[in-house]
């Protein structure tokens, strides 16, 4: 019996990629909104979470979980309802650091995108969206 489980390790990696792909999506999306078109962080990043969820999802659908076999229904309302969570949690962590404790838009959506990808989403997709 091994305690290195190298399958496991690798479906981890492939979320964070898609994870990192997807964020690099709403990234762009946040500071487009943000900055140009002069919505406010949180809502700008309702806006870029949502768009960045779809990048997500058909990643992690086709690629991280390998899941394509199962009922795309049955995954995308559970993916819904993770997304809402996230994008709360986020929306919620950055006004508190954005406009609460007046700290830069960029390194506050940095901080709060990783506490809550890897505390929420990955423990969520894994076990509960994309569970086989």
């Amino acid at each position: 019996m091994t305690l290195f489980n190298f399958s496991k390790v690798k479906e981890f990696l492939r979320a964070q990629l898609s994870a990192f792909v997807g964020g690099l999506f709403d990234f762009g999306i946040y500071t487009l909104c943000y900055k140009f078109f002069g919505i406010s962080a949180p809502f700008s990043n309702v806006v870029s979470g949502s768009l960045g969820a779809v990048v997500n999802f058909t990643i992690n659908r086709y690629w991280s979980f390998k899941s394509a076999d199962q009922a795309i229904g049955q995954q995308l309302w559970k993916f819904v309802i993770v997304v809402i969570g996230s994008i709360t949690l986020k929306s919620s962590g950055i006004y508190v650091l954005v406009d609460l404790l007046h700290m830069n838009f960029l390194a506050s959506k940095v901080i709060v995108e990783i506490i809550v990808s890897l505390g929420f989403n990955f423990v969520l997709q894994k076990f509960w969206v994309f569970k086989k």
